[in-house]
């Protein structure tokens, strides 16, 4: 068997939140993986345990924890009534600091327990006055600030559902989303840092504002200090200084357990982003089990960790509150040019326990150098680190560099449920390039073509039991197509996530990259019709295709091909403009790591991109068992994929 990379410190374990629920699930004494074994096999006393430890304040109790074990269509605690966001303030101290707002120039401010329920209370209100009340929509387009969260828990606890997207994104784009949900409100900031620079983005507020005809209202948040134009441009505006300083007292609307909360996005490959509802109690629960017992948070912590408002993890971010510990925001680049070390430097500065970020930032911190130790980071005891795999590489980086009895959890999850399907725990051993276990409550396993589980051998990540933060359906697929496609068309009856995984004979998880297209830069999916539809517009372009394709390294290679109009060149003008068309018209986290001509872009016979295969190409796969050339469209242009992979492949080689 593999020796683990680092084992944990007993003392840890004893004095861990994961010890104390075991105890008192009566389990005590029982090692990770029994723990797991039995939240796989007792669903409804794993999921009654959690509730219980954590003391769910509900409204009305519920009838049983499982009514109907399906999926899709579980039906989990039937009869009960809450409210997340009475659950996210409950457990913080008037005076205590609840939120810490950061940015990349070092600013900060504190937001305390008594002060973050009378915005929170303040925005109900104002929502409730516009017209907002139970299921209705609330949208925002905010930077990573105290503003969101409030915004969030506001509507939440109206019982109104929510929906984030970064300013990053074009109008469009975030039209895209929004437009969908027809929604009531929409609450804006005037602009967002990046890099040193302070982008306006009162213009884009303004045309994504004129995208949605069924707002009522639009809230503008005066966020970088950019003065905002003639309320003429809006049908009505309210500052958000008015409506957060009211003096209001809290009181949220109790609703069903499947109450929806929030629409999270994930771009598919063809047609608009589709919208993922999930609902006040499975989050609660999942992001309690989560944050509580796998991160070991609890009053006294801090987490920092480096998100979008439209990534998941700021979901989990916001969620912090749910366990009593401080959580901070930071609005910029992760690694300013000015000073790439800045968030390391903020976790000195403010004490931070759990420190989240993704395989990129700590393999280009190793990279460039940059060394986190010249910080005090002895209160940091969990390093989180998500959004693709993490190479064996990086581990004894992070030990040598931040700490070596800090707890490296490498984790793998998902936007479709919001949380993660494998991860660590404080009783669990870590190996290098490897996730600990499979979470609590997640029945994991690798499948076969046939349908079979597979250890040691790659197959496709699965889950054969529900969760209660599986979706509780797709925006605007009211018959359910569009949900059971995604998930559960390969195998009937068991969650198909997307990710090729091994399971390994020593219980951990290997993942090895998404087995769809989405594309899937440090965390952040955005479809690759997103990028086709911006590029495709151009006259030089006849067709493109963006791939994303996960490297043995740890890297991620994202190149963008364009088959060329008649007459145009690809030369360095052109490149720029097309970089300048993705940045501008849907991300400047998407800009492709390199742009190359193609003589042509293969189809299937019906006239789909094969954008799977060729990413699978690219990163080495026998042509043969990538495709069938009987459904190409062009069959020749297969090997031209293969060949630019293998050219590719070689050059990296050569350059060790």
């Amino acid at each position: 068997m593999t020796l683990p990379f680092m084992t944990p410190d007993p003392q840890a374990i004893a004095d861990s939140n994961i010890t104390d629920f075991a105890r008192h699930a009566g389990m005590a004494g029982r090692d990770y993986v029994a723990l797991h074994h039995w939240s796989v096999t007792d669903l409804e006393g794993f999921w009654g345990a959690v509730w219980e430890y954590f003391d769910i304040d509900a409204d009305t109790q519920y009838e049983r924890v499982l009514a109907e074990e399906t999926m899709p269509g579980a039906r989990w605690f039937p009869g009960a009534t809450l409210n997340y966001a009475h659950h996210a303030l409950r457990n913080l101290a008037d005076d205590a600091v609840a939120i810490i707002a950061l940015d990349e120039t070092g600013s900060c401010y504190e937001v305390t327990g008594r002060h973050l329920r009378d915005q929170v209370a303040s925005v109900a209100a104002t929502l409730r006055e516009l017209g907002v009340g139970e299921g209705d929509r609330v949208v925002g387009y905010l930077p990573n600030t105290p503003h969101a969260i409030v915004a969030f828990l506001a509507a939440a606890s109206l019982g109104a559902v929510w929906s984030g997207c970064g300013q990053d994104y074009a109008p469009k784009a975030a039209a895209d989303r929004f437009a969908q949900l027809e929604p009531t409100v929409l609450i804006a900031a005037d602009g967002y840092l990046f890099n040193g620079t302070g982008h306006d983005r009162r213009d884009a507020t303004l045309e994504l504002a004129g995208a949605l005809p069924t707002l009522k209202a639009t809230l503008l948040v005066n966020h970088v200090g950019l003065p905002w134009p003639s309320r003429a441009h809006l049908s009505l505006v309210v500052p958000w200084e008015d409506a957060a300083t009211r003096t209001e007292e809290l009181a949220c609307t109790p609703v069903p357990f499947d109450h929806p909360l929030w629409v999270v996005f994930s771009s598919g490959t063809t047609g608009l982003p589709k919208g993922i509802v999930h609902g006040h109690g499975g989050v609660l629960l999942e992001h309690l089990k989560t944050l509580g017992l796998h991160s070991d948070l609890g009053p006294g912590d801090r987490l920092l960790w480096y998100t979008t408002t439209h990534w998941m993890m700021w979901n989990l971010v916001a969620s912090t509150l749910l366990t009593g510990a401080t959580t901070c925001t930071y609005d910029g680049s992760p690694a300013p040019l000015a000073q790439p070390d800045t968030l390391w430097r903020l976790a000195e500065r403010h004490r931070v326990t759990v420190f989240g970020t993704s395989p990129q930032y700590l393999l280009g911190m190793a990279k460039f150098g940059i060394d986190p130790s010249v910080y005090d980071l002895s209160s940091i005891r969990v390093v989180g680190c998500t959004g693709s795999a993490l190479p064996a590489s990086a581990y004894p980086w992070v030990r040598d560099h931040v700490g070596d009895r800090v707890l490296l959890a490498s984790i793998s999850g998902g936007t479709d449920v919001v949380s993660g399907f494998a991860g660590s725990a404080p009783n669990t051993p870590v190996w290098a390039g490897e996730l600990s276990a499979p979470h609590l409550g997640v029945a994991l396993a690798a499948y076969d073509a046939e349908g079979l589980p597979v250890v040691d051998q790659v197959g496709e990540l699965v889950v054969t039991r529900p969760m209660p933060s599986m979706p509780l359906y797709f925006w605007n697929d009211p018959e359910g197509t569009r949900y059971r496609d995604a998930y559960f068309s390969s195998y009937p009856g068991v969650w198909r996530h997307g990710d090729w995984i091994t399971v390994t004979d020593h219980g951990s998880v290997i993942v090895h990259g998404r087995s769809d297209s989405t594309l899937n830069r440090n965390g952040v999916r955005l479809g690759s019709a997103d990028i086709h539809d911006v590029v495709e517009r151009l006259p030089e372009i006849t067709e493109a295709l963006v791939i994303g394709a996960e490297q043995p390294d740890g890297g991620y290679w994202m190149p963008l091909f364009v088959v060329l109009a008649a007459g145009a060149t690809l030369d360095d003008a052109l490149r720029d403009k097309i970089r300048d068309a993705i940045r501008t018209g849907t991300s400047p986290r998407h800009v492709p790591d390199e742009i190359l001509e193609v003589p042509g872009v293969p189809h299937t016979r019906t006239g789909k991109k094969l954008e799977v295969p060729v990413k699978r190409l690219l990163q080495g796969a026998p042509a043969e068992q990538v495709v069938n050339p009987a459904v190409v469209d062009a069959p020749g242009l297969i090997e031209h994929y293969a060949r630019l992979g293998a050219e590719r492949r070689s050059r990296k080689s050569a350059e060790l």
